[in-house]
């Protein structure tokens, strides 16, 4: 059984899959992306895993979710500054980490990109949030889903609920429409406590509990408005 059977056995997707320009994709990235994830945003399209762990996909719902709109390298100036400053320990080359997800808490996971293995095979690197903890897996990204949604997998950062209900795929709603690629820009963006998070939204009119996950479109709305 491969991982994305044994994902979709354990967290059904959408009846439809989805169709992606993979071509244009790569392209307008400048590199090549892991067959693995190929197959896997295809056959879930964008949405979010146990409402908490969201792949950035070519047809995200937002610029903030899309594999090509600015949060990838947004998030590599970031963590070029911490590691030519030595403000927080970054355990790769900056050159070599690419944001492919976020999480409620505000983690991002990422591709690490050297070395590269046959089909574009990448591990996984997860920081934390706001700390210096690093986390990595040495698999393909859809066999990290399948590990940590079925407990084998045991995440630091990620909150020890994570698994208190059965595994769900949430897709993205409203279905988004498709859009081009966007050039990456480089704007660095911080990790944020999330109390200054809420009182943000709350002032600018979002919808936010007083406990709990905050969502990554607050997340990142927050964080693009203090970019500017």
């Amino acid at each position: 059984m491969t991982d994305l059977e044994a994902l979709v056995r354990l967290c059904p997707p959408p009846n439809s899959a989805t169709h992606i320009d993979w071509n244009g994709i790569e392209a307008g990235l400048g590199m090549p992306l892991p067959d693995d994830y190929k197959a896997l945003a295809e056959r879930y399209g964008p949405g979010n895993f146990c409402d908490y762990l969201t792949l950035y996909h070519p047809h995200g719902p937002t610029e903030y979710v899309t594999l090509t709109g600015p949060m990838p390298a947004r998030i590599r100036a970031h963590l070029r500054t911490d590691y030519d400053r030595g403000t927080h320990p970054v355990p790769y080359d900056p050159d070599h980490l690419f944001a492919c997800g976020v999480t409620g808490n505000g983690e991002y996971l990422f591709w690490i990109t050297d070395p590269v293995t046959d089909g574009g095979r990448r591990r996984i690197a997860v920081n934390e949030a706001r700390g210096p903890r690093w986390f990595t897996y040495d698999g393909t990204v859809t066999g990290f889903l399948v590990s940590v949604l079925t407990g084998e997998t045991r995440v630091p950062q990620f909150p020890s609920s994570l698994l208190e209900d059965p595994p769900t795929f949430t897709p993205a709603s409203p279905v988004p429409a498709l859009w081009e690629p966007v050039p990456f820009d480089s704007f660095p963006s911080a990790p944020v406590d999330t109390a200054a998070v809420r009182a943000w939204a709350r002032e600018n009119g979002y919808d936010v509990p007083s406990r709990g996950r905050v969502s990554p479109d607050i997340l990142n709305a927050w964080a693009d408005s203090h970019d500017h």
